[in-house]
């Protein structure tokens, strides 16, 4: 049985679901990720929810099957009965590993409370950090243990290319194909992305769990 891994590996190979407007039902590959990826012509939703339940929500959205699976109606419908919530449907991009190790300049830190590191510890396994003058790169295993990356560069540090020397880097950290999420909104993030080699796949949102908040320390 295809799994959300084999879909996710087959993409960065450049290999997509046929773009023929259907859409793919798979599991949750793990309790924490569920969600809704579109390729073009070609939709995935990822959920334990009942396959019939999808397509028929899929079918009352009242828009044509090539938008259903991102239509807000169905995303809301998804949302009220898996109890979740999302924040931002992402550009997802995926960029191939490169030669020549770290570069200098960059030093590993064990732990941090910074707030980019804090978000990518609620929705990543196996985190690492690594701070540079002026940023923070992380990188992480998310959905289906793909190996994902995010940045953060300081205000005063912005305007000079270090997001684009960042990501470049944590291609040079990888030894697998590492994919981003990035909000269409973003463009700068964006546009240092696509400048560092990685290039657009589709899009996704990612369906949270909700967690209680809790008591500061």
């Amino acid at each position: 049985m295809e799994t959300l891994r084999d879909v996710l590996d087959a993409a960065a190979a450049g290999v997509f679901p046929p773009a023929d407007g259907g859409t793919t039902i798979l599991p949750q590959p793990s309790p924490r990720d569920a969600g809704v990826l579109s390729f073009t012509g070609h939709a995935v939703v990822f959920t334990d929810e009942d396959p019939h339940w999808v397509r028929g929500t899929l079918r009352g959205t009242d828009c044509d099957a090539l938008a259903a699976p991102m239509n807000p109606r169905f995303l809301a419908a998804l949302l009220d009965r898996t109890g979740r919530h999302t924040e931002t449907v992402d550009v997802l991009l995926v960029g191939g590993p490169l030669p020549g190790g770290p570069p200098p300049g960059l030093q590993e830190i064990e732990d941090t409370g910074h707030p980019r590191i804090v978000y990518a510890r609620r929705r990543r396994d196996d985190v690492r950090v690594w701070t540079a003058d002026g940023g923070v790169l992380v990188l992480g295993r998310g959905v289906a243990g793909r190996l994902e990356v995010s940045v953060e560069v300081d205000e005063d540090a912005r305007h000079r290319g270090l997001g684009r020397r960042l990501v470049t880097a944590a291609r040079r950290l990888a030894a697998e194909p590492l994919w981003a999420q990035v909000s269409p909104g973003n463009a700068r993030s964006l546009r240092a992305f696509q400048a560092a080699g990685y290039r657009p796949v589709g899009s996704e949102v990612l369906l949270q769990r909700k967690t209680p908040v809790c008591p500061s320390e």
